[in-house]
């Protein structure tokens, strides 16, 4: 199983000096893995501490935090050597230990040239943090160009790649991405999936059913472990109301997040607040923030906390938490569930570096979402769930707003390339159009 992030973190290798390279993300969605096995083999040596299995480890950094009086002691209590310059450390769940944080200021200080990774679920929720001496990236589920890395099909992948708008390769992209509607990205049920490639049916959405349910019970578990001042059933109240919240609309865009009969006695953005914040902090959430009037570059200029869409962080957990059957899903029974296309694209959006978003609306229309390109023009995307493309509230935006160009996004098989200003692509080219018009 492949990861994106692989080459940034082999950039990171070559640098001649470096910081600790910090990787952050919820829990399970592949940071060990991506470290240890893709990353790992292209060491000599790879040394992994986890502080959450084994948290005597603690006791080397315990004492001095200086680089060579930690690797000192990590090498008595391992027994095994560690050579700086050529070997991998890797400080798993680093959060477990605050001075492990701490230590890592004096790695990009003293230690330039050592191969310092760190990773861990909790990092935003610490009391300090070594800001500036970290090369930090954020491990999100995987991207539906991963998924199709993931299912073995070197074909469909170059046909992906190439953005291919044939017939034929749209019929099966968009077979993969209702797939991964199901699967959503958590590497666990995605390699499970393929690995039951020869099963029934029936056996493979058993076996990934059964992983998002575990995976979603160690959350649960895991707001009351890591909640510390916050309420962790106010938590669990807010993460529970995301999908509740996304599967009550029909046929329009996601609203705003309402606070009201969310928890018990509160009712208010200021009485859920912490519980939103934690859950992002903790990667398990994503914002979208709405826009009135004629939107301008910055667009976080116009962010307001209170007034703000949740999405959850994985489109399979989403549709699990909601009881949304594959079988729903691949009969294309859900043009009236356009939350799912739109969580599907927060996240793409997500991977790409763009987190927050932004969206736009006034009384008769709205659109998904608005993103500021390269010389700070905002270009609107509007979502299209089925096959049903008009976009009467497209029309109104350009009306009002008068953007350079447009971006739609279908479960049709899109535009032809000469389009230049009204662009069409099919949902599953999500990241390549906006790299191409937004992001180059």
């Amino acid at each position: 199983m492949e990861r994106d992030l692989l080459t940034a973190l082999l950039r990171w290798k070559t640098k001649p000096e470096r910081k600790p390279l910090l990787i952050d993300g919820a829990r399970q969605t592949g940071k060990t893995y991506l470290l240890q096995e893709l990353f790992g083999q292209h060491f000599a040596k790879v040394l992994r501490i986890d502080f959450l299995e084994s948290p005597q480890m603690q006791d080397a950094f315990a004492g001095s935090l200086t680089p060579g009086d930690i690797l000192n002691n990590i090498e008595l209590l391992t027994g095994q050597p560690f050579n700086r310059a050529t070997d991998l450390l890797i400080l798993d769940e680093i959060g477990e230990c605050p001075r492990a944080v701490t230590a890592l200021k004096f790695f990009a200080e003293q230690s330039p040239q050592a191969f310092i990774a760190a990773s861990g679920s909790n990092i935003a929720l610490l009391n300090s943090f070594p800001v500036g001496k970290v090369e930090q990236y954020n491990l999100r589920p995987l991207t539906f160009r991963e998924f199709l890395l993931a299912s073995g099909e070197a074909v469909l992948l170059k046909a992906y790649d190439a953005g291919q708008n044939s017939a034929v390769a749209h019929t099966k992209l968009f077979d993969k991405l209702t797939d991964y509607y199901f699967t959503g990205g958590m590497p666990e049920a995605v390699s499970r999936w393929f690995e039951l490639a020869g099963q029934s049916m029936l056996e493979r959405i058993k076996a990934v059913s059964q992983i998002h349910a575990d995976l979603l019970a160690g959350y649960v578990r895991d707001f009351g472990k890591y909640s510390g001042k916050v309420d962790a059933g106010l938590i669990e109240a807010v993460f529970t109301a995301v999908p509740a919240q996304l599967a009550a609309v029909v046929d329009e865009s996601v609203k705003r997040f309402k606070f009201k009969q969310v928890h018990q006695r509160k009712s208010r953005y200021q009485e859920l607040e912490s519980g939103i914040m934690w859950l992002e902090k903790c990667r398990l959430i994503l914002k979208n923030y709405p826009v009135e009037g004629t939107p301008r570059s910055p667009l976080a200029a116009y962010k307001k906390d209170n007034m703000v869409k949740l999405f959850l962080f994985d489109v399979g957990l989403l549709n699990h938490m909601l009881g949304v059957s594959y079988l729903e899903i691949k009969q294309q029974n859900y043009d009236y569930k356009g939350y799912i296309a739109e969580n599907f694209v927060q996240q793409e959006l997500a991977a790409l570096g763009i987190d927050p978003t932004f969206s736009w609306g006034d009384a008769r229309a709205e659109i998904e979402f608005i993103i500021s390109d390269s010389i700070g023009n905002v270009i609107p995307l509007e979502v299209k769930s089925g096959k049903r493309t008009r976009a009467r509230s497209l029309q109104s935006y350009i009306e009002k707003c008068s953007p350079v160009r447009t971006i739609k996004l279908t479960g049709t098989q899109g535009s032809t390339p000469l389009e230049q200003q009204h662009l069409v692509y099919p949902l599953y080219y999500t990241a390549q159009a906006v790299r191409t018009h937004l992001l180059s």
